[in-house]
């Protein structure tokens, strides 16, 4: 059994017979293409070819990446290849500059308020989520500038085991990135993250917490956790650690999500849920979060583990309640998108289903 549901998770992830770890680099795919500017913190080891592998490293690297969006790109797809990319139909790397450390960072920063940190799950090299992060970012419209932290995920489908320890080693270096974004003047910092990368977020804010009660609400605008492979029990007990959040706090889901299915089997947990498919929010009921059921987006998804980004009808009306909103602009760098004041519980949580109509049916537990 346990053979199978590896073999199961090979298939669904990203991987394929071509080394992943490395991306060719086009600076004339800008020529063509549209320019995304996609900054970057790493813990992954610098290898002797340049590229950012799987190995950990102990020192935080500081990197400005250039990605060339195609022009043929359509809302939720994305395009790429590892070798002899095609700029006119793939997303390309144009350019990786590397920091000598923050202050660097700091000079390219100057004047900027707001930054959506992007935080990538299990399987994942360091293009694939500049990629994922532009992507997601032009095709909602969402302002300020884009981070990915990258921690060295083994990305491969047999990795899993390999990328829990990666996860758990790379939460000081998550923290260490926030606290510096706030030390050079970012005034709002928005954290999203994705599947593994939920359970990451989490870590790292209950291990700040423990040091120092409040600061996640203090240096986050806001928490998007998407898909979040991470076992409800344990997400409670963070919860716990974490007694005032940041606000808003979304948790974004799918009854669908059949990733989540796999790794609940992989952990002797087959009848149990992820918290990024839970069936019913009255587990979570106490804490002050919103919960977004994307399930009537996942056919239209090319995804049913990553929802939010790879459905068009979902990005289009993401993106249509962003250019319309009230609440969405200086003060709010794009978390209301998700979460309006007007469907928040200070006392609890809210359930929102999303419809294919664009309709939100809210609701408490």
């Amino acid at each position: 059994m346990l053979r199978y549901l590896i073999l199961c998770l090979t298939c669904l992830s990203l991987t394929a017979c071509v080394d992943r770890s490395v991306s060719e680099t086009l600076p004339e795919a800008l020529r063509v293409g549209t320019p995304a500017t996609v900054f970057a913190t790493t813990t992954r080891a610098r290898e002797p070819d340049g590229s950012y592998g799987s190995r950990r490293a102990e020192a935080l690297r500081y990197l400005e990446l250039t990605v060339s969006i195609p022009p043929s790109h359509t809302p939720g797809e994305l395009e790429f290849s590892y070798a002899d990319p095609n700029p006119n139909k793939q997303f390309v790397l144009a350019d990786v500059t590397e920091f000598s450390g923050p202050q660097d960072l700091k000079s390219r920063l100057r004047g900027v308020e707001d930054v959506i940190l992007f935080v990538h799950g299990y399987n994942a090299t360091q293009s694939e989520t500049a990629f994922r992060a532009a992507q997601l970012t032009h095709d909602i419209g969402i302002p300020g500038s884009t981070f990915i932290y990258s921690w060295p995920s083994q990305a491969r489908g047999t990795g899993y085991a390999y990328d829990l320890d990666s996860m758990l080693f790379a939460r000081d270096g998550l923290e260490t990135t926030i606290r510096n974004l706030k030390a050079m003047g970012v005034k709002r910092v928005v954290l999203m993250a994705h599947s593994m990368g939920g359970a990451l977020s989490m870590e790292m804010m209950r291990q700040a917490e423990l040091r120092e009660p409040g600061w996640s609400k203090r240096n986050l605008e806001g928490v998007i956790l998407i898909s979040p492979d991470l076992d409800v029990d344990l997400f409670r007990s963070q919860m716990n650690s974490i007694k005032s959040p940041p606000d808003p706090f979304v948790v974004m889901v799918s009854k669908k999500d059949k990733v989540l299915n796999l790794s609940a089997r992989l952990r002797g947990t087959a009848d149990s849920q992820r918290l990024g498919n839970i069936t019913s929010v009255d587990a979570l009921a106490e804490y002050p979060i919103n919960v977004i059921d994307t399930t009537a987006f996942n056919s239209d998804a090319g995804s049913s583990h990553f929802v939010a980004a790879t459905s068009p009808a979902l990005l289009a009306i993401l993106s249509s309640v962003r250019s319309v909103s009230s609440t969405f602009g200086p003060d709010r760098p794009g978390i209301d998108v998700l979460a309006p004041p007007s469907t928040r519980n200070p006392d609890g949580a809210t359930e929102i289903v999303l419809t294919e109509t664009g309709q939100a049916q809210v609701s408490a537990p």
